[in-house]
């Protein structure tokens, strides 16, 4: 049936109503010359029996390509538009073959007649809490799997990737001490200028540095820095990940026998873990001394400013902090590292996988600095 030969006839077609149904008859050269010359003219014939299924008798088919291919997929998508069925006969060898290779390469189109599902609410509720289910116990698998990959960088160090770890470093430390300078400055001014209206009245305009002191080392201050590094390095290793799941270099570690965990989120555990007591420690310094210009504004020295801060703030406040801001860093970095891990395929995964750590990691670290501070109290600490 399929044939280069010139003096084949050109593409006919024609629409016969017999006793068993509609026949529509094609023959000749199905390319792209014979096919411009039958396609309106089959349309048209396919069109005055709406609702009515069609056999498309092939048998005389001389030769097909793409283009007749594409033809008689149009007929099949018209008829099924108009509430009927197209049959096609009398195909076969390479022709028929062609022919089912173009209809499964055929994008789907969408039933104009199907109604959209409707959800109710009590289903939407049960939709989601089976999807932050799984969620939740995806995220416990990865903590498991940081924890193994932990312990055996524990036992044998060359496990880690030490470049990576200054890298990042570098990167969430280094870099990031300007903007936590700055936060801490202008926190440190605005929290002295709020606290001392009220003590004004009582003439204590001193007793701004016992306040200042004790909200930024055991609270204000671990908790801002928390809130800084999720925002910028816990979405920034979202977006690193991410991006190589999108490109499969995730896959390609799995095929090598590389464990995504210890190669990509362990490094960057590890420097988070280091970097943010350092940095909570800049802000602590930066906000007390933003302080500082308040208090002395009011007429206070300096040494005086400092002696009550050093009276007020000991030590485990100081460690409580320090605490804290070790276990944030270590929910910041996971949560990041895990939702890069899972991305999605597409443009906008990369994008839902950084919201998503950012806003995860803010819900965590609000949810442990609330059993921080139920356990300092029973603790009396």
């Amino acid at each position: 049936m399929r044939s280069g030969k010139q003096s084949t006839p050109p593409a006919e077609v024609r629409l016969s109503d017999e006793p068993g149904g509609a026949r529509l008859v094609l023959q000749g050269r199905l390319d792209s010359h014979g096919v411009a010359a039958v396609w309106s003219e089959s349309l048209r014939l396919v069109g005055t029996l709406a609702g009515r299924s069609i056999v498309a008798d092939a048998a005389n088919v001389d030769y097909l390509d793409g283009s007749g291919a594409s033809l008689i997929l149009r007929l099949e998508l018209a008829v099924q538009d108009a509430g009927g069925k197209l049959e096609v006969q009398g195909l076969a060898g390479e022709p028929a073959k062609l022919l089912d290779l173009y209809r499964r390469e055929m994008p789907k189109r969408p039933l104009n007649n199907v109604v959209p599902e409707q959800h109710s609410f009590v289903n939407e509720v049960g939709r989601r809490t089976a999807l932050t289910a799984r969620n939740f116990a995806n995220f416990l698998t990865f903590v498991g799997q940081c924890a193994a990959a932990l312990a055996a960088a524990a036992r044998n160090p060359r496990l880690v990737r030490w470049k990576d770890v200054l890298a990042v470093a570098e990167e969430a430390g280094v870099n990031g001490l300007p903007i936590v300078a700055l936060i801490g400055v202008l926190m440190g001014l605005v929290m002295a200028f709020q606290s001392a209206v009220p003590m004004k009245r009582f003439g204590a305009e001193l007793f701004v540095a016992d306040l200042l002191g004790l909200a930024m080392f055991r609270e204000l201050g671990t908790l801002t820095t928390a809130i800084l590094l999720a925002g910028r390095s816990g979405s920034a290793f979202a977006a690193e990940i991410g991006t190589m799941k999108v490109n499969e270099e995730i896959n390609a570690l799995a095929t090598m026998g590389i464990s995504p965990v210890q190669f990509l989120a362990i490094p960057r555990i590890i420097a988070a873990l280091v970097v943010t007591p350092i940095l909570t420690t800049f802000f602590n310094l930066f906000a007390l001394a933003g302080g500082s210009f308040v208090v002395m504004g009011f007429g206070y020295p300096f040494i005086t400013y400092v002696n009550r801060i050093l009276y007020m703030v000991t030590l485990p406040d100081i460690a409580g902090g320090l605490l804290k801001a070790a276990a944030f860093s270590i929910i910041v970095a996971a949560v990041g590292c895990q939702k890069g891990l899972t991305t999605g395929t597409g443009a906008s995964a990369v994008g839902s996988s950084t919201t998503s750590a950012v806003v995860t990691g803010l819900v965590l670290i609000a949810v442990a600095d609330g059993v921080f501070a139920v356990v300092f109290f029973a603790l009396g600490v």
